[in-house]
């Protein structure tokens, strides 16, 4: 959402937006008719986010101060205050442009990273940062401006108070949020394509028929929250985390903000502009200055300000812009499908594949909308982001591929042809597209590369420690230049200072636990002691909520009274558990758990946020951390010490 300077609508200026938005759409229809919006000439851009991390590789506040230092003709702020975003200079699509791209993002790349680097943190090109954890899904993390605290003020009130994301992969990630800020977990690399507007119905389709191959072999987003889900989560988790649509639109099926489209483009950008007025209702304003048709009356271009606000709402996959620049207005295609990272090198080769195809694939296949069915588009794009290059995609002649087959044997000489159709050089076509068919045919994206370093880890580290080593890594191998497919998987946990692995509990504590609930019998509570080797069990209600706790002594003492197994098996866990239980939050450092366990005399602390459940801490896990450290600094001493 490009515009700063807006607000939530009421009543009445919700009826003003939508008239100045209906005049937007007639004015840009009087433009394209009597040929104002620029034509003859192709461009590229691209928007190149980053993600901010501290010394121990943890998302790091630093925007606000990064941006003092940075230069305000390219850099900006994004959602979360561990995120910025970095706008490249547009150049006309022809030989030397993709070269002069990757030179000038580079430049911004290492601009960024001197700045972190004099403020004690870093930049990383990922799509999700590995470290991210749910205490950074908080507004105290979200950017100090009001465009962003009003969308989310909106967007909230619009889904009900929460939103409600659920996504399976190898691993499963259930988790409500009451604001937007899962969808700053996402980091992106979109590129630009500036078109004409009698081509823009014929390209954008070819953007949509190719945005699934291309994602396949970029995808580097595999990890949220420690959990392993899609090979490029980012799509799951940017719709899921801003649907705002209520029960009774879900139930309808009503389409979501972020979508791919149900259908082609059948003649104008209009049809786009036109169907997303239709389907979603303005939510936010801004200022609005005079009417588009009466400056096109006087023959000024108008800036569409209403129009361009209500886009900046709907988040099309592939979505249609429209902008000014040098007097001139023109339309672009706004590709937004792929990750940032895990190189520069990486990302212009991802977007020379899809210039390349956008390019090329027509002298092929003709027109795409003929040969290739749009629910099969739209359902490749979908299995791409879940399963990469080893998802399954229907193409033309009722072909079923791999993504790495028809990668390989199909789309990389068509992307090819369209380049040096354009007047690329061979060499700098080898260049992008070389890396690109190294990387598919090892099947090295970013995202198996961090699948292969958890699993070559295996268990050594806590799964903290294990992020923050892939993270580390990935600094170190982004600032050598080097391509993904050459990158060797972590195999050890090598971060900077041992200590960041035992900061606070959420590092160290059980998550996977055993439960009861009240209305349990005591015998079921122990069993599992017995079975699991515990002597603690938390009691929750239905809701998650901890309402008490049973452990090893409270059975002791029942046998005690010499009410025996017989008894065990007629009382309920309530009649006898703890209901006075003390509990810390995740956030909690390790020192003080520690001191609180040892002033209370307890030896255990269950671990909850907002009354809810998260895990468990206890003597025996901080028994093991003490002896890791034990060992880590015998480990430093000299050998003859």
């Amino acid at each position: 959402m490009g515009e700063h300077n807006v607000g939530a609508l009421d009543k009445d200026s919700l009826r003003e937006f939508t008239r100045a938005l209906l005049d937007d759409v007639q004015a840009l229809e009087r433009m394209i008719d009597t040929g104002m919006i620029e034509s003859g000439i192709q461009r590229i851009g691209a928007e190149q986010e980053f993600c901010l991390v501290d010394s121990s590789w943890r998302p790091a506040a630093l925007a606000e101060a990064m941006l003092k230092q940075l230069d305000p003709k390219f850099f900006t702020t994004e959602l979360a205050k561990f995120n910025i975003e970095a706008n490249l200079s547009p150049r006309t699509f022809t030989a030397g442009s993709l070269l002069a791209m990757e030179r000038e993002l580079e430049t911004c790349v290492a601009d960024a990273r001197r700045v972190a680097r004099s403020l004690g943190g870093e930049v990383v090109l990922a799509g999700i940062l590995p470290t991210l954890t749910e205490e950074h899904i908080s507004l105290d993390w979200m950017t100090d401006q009001a465009r962003y605290f009003e969308l989310n003020e909106v967007l909230c009130e619009l889904a009900g108070g929460e939103f409600h994301t659920l996504i399976k992969g190898a691993d499963q990630l259930e988790i409500s949020a009451k604001n937007v800020m899962l969808e700053a977990c996402n980091t992106s690399f979109q590129i630009h394509f500036q078109v004409a507007p009698e081509e823009f119905a014929r390209i954008y389709n070819l953007a949509q028929a190719v945005t699934a191959p291309v994602l396949a072999a970029a995808v580097n987003s595999p990890m949220l929250q420690q959990k392993r889900l899609w090979q490029e989560t980012r799509v799951a988790l940017f719709q899921q985390s801003l649907d705002s649509r209520s029960v009774t639109q879900k139930k309808r099926g009503t389409r979501m903000r972020v979508n791919f489209g149900d259908s082609w483009v059948k003649d104008s950008v209009l049809e786009i502009y036109r169907e997303d007025i239709a389907r979603f209702r303005s939510i936010l304003g801004t200022d609005l200055g005079e009417s588009s048709l009466a400056m096109l009356e006087r023959g000024e271009v108008p800036p569409l300000k209403a129009l361009c606000t209500h886009n900046g709402t709907v988040y099309r996959w592939n979505r249609a812009c429209y902008g000014v620049g040098g007097g001139k207005p023109h339309l672009r295609i706004e590709a937004r499908a792929l990750p940032s990272g895990p190189t520069p090198l990486d990302e212009i080769a991802n977007a020379a594949f899809l210039f390349g195809l956008m390019a090329g694939i027509e002298k092929h296949h003709g027109d795409v909308t003929e040969v290739l069915n749009f629910d099969h588009v739209k359902e490749n794009f979908v299995s791409a982001a879940r399963y990469g290059l080893k998802a399954q995609f229907h193409w033309v002649d009722g072909e079923v591929l791999t993504a790495k087959d028809l990668i390989l044997n199909r789309l990389l000489p068509q992307a090819a042809d369209g380049l040096l159709q354009v007047g690329f050089s061979e060499e700098e076509v080898d260049r992008y597209l070389g890396v690109l068919e190294r990387r598919v045919a090892s099947q090295r994206t970013g995202s198996q590369w961090m699948l292969d370093s958890i699993d070559a880890m295996g268990t050594v580290g806590t799964p903290d420690s294990r992020s923050r080593a892939i993270v580390q890594a990935m600094v170190k191998n982004q600032a050598t230049g080097e391509p993904v497919h050459t990158w060797k998987p972590v195999s050890s946990v090598e971060t900077s200072d041992w200590r960041d692995d035992f900061r606070n509990v959420s590092q160290i504590m059980v998550r996977d636990l055993f439960t009861v609930h009240p209305d349990d019998l005591v015998d079921l509570a122990a069993s599992l002691m017995d079975w699991e080797h515990i002597r603690h069990v938390p009691v929750e209600d239905e809701q998650g909520n901890l309402v008490g706790l049973i452990t090893h002594r409270h059975l002791m003492r029942l046998m005690a009274r010499g009410a025996g197994e017989e008894a065990s098996t007629r009382v309920a866990v309530q009649d006898i558990m703890l209901r006075d239980v003390v509990s810390i939050s995740p956030g909690t450092s390790v020192i003080d758990a520690v001191n609180l366990m040892r002033r209370l005399g307890v030896a255990c602390l269950p671990v909850v946020s907002e009354g809810k459940l998260e895990g468990m801490v206890t003597e025996g896990d901080f028994l093991e951390v003490a002896s890791r450290l034990f060992a880590e600094r015998l480990a430093e001493e000299p050998k003859d010490a």
